[in-house]
């Protein structure tokens, strides 16, 4: 997991920014991102413009601390996001 990371105590999420160099490319992004999503069963937050987006994962309910799910998810939108930009 890039230690661009974010880990936020309240409430307890990771955060992170993607920077894209142009909107097709988040796209490609954000598609593949939905599909890991729909892998894994874990849901971020995405709020996104032109070229970026920023994700915040949070727990799921009952959780009161980030565990491996969130931790491998997030290496995961780490190796989508190299993919789309290489």
């Amino acid at each position: 997991m890039s230690n661009q990371w974010q880990e936020r105590k309240r409430p307890v999420r990771l955060e992170r920014r993607y920077e894209f160099q142009d909107y097709s490319t988040l796209r490609d992004f954000l598609d593949r991102a939905a599909d890991l999503s729909e892998r894994e069963g874990l849901y971020p937050d995405l709020g996104f413009g032109r070229d970026y987006v920023n994700v915040t994962i949070h727990l799921d309910e009952g959780e009161t601390e980030l565990g491996e799910a969130q931790h491998s998810f997030a290496r995961q939108m780490d190796d989508l996001a190299s993919d789309a930009t290489n």
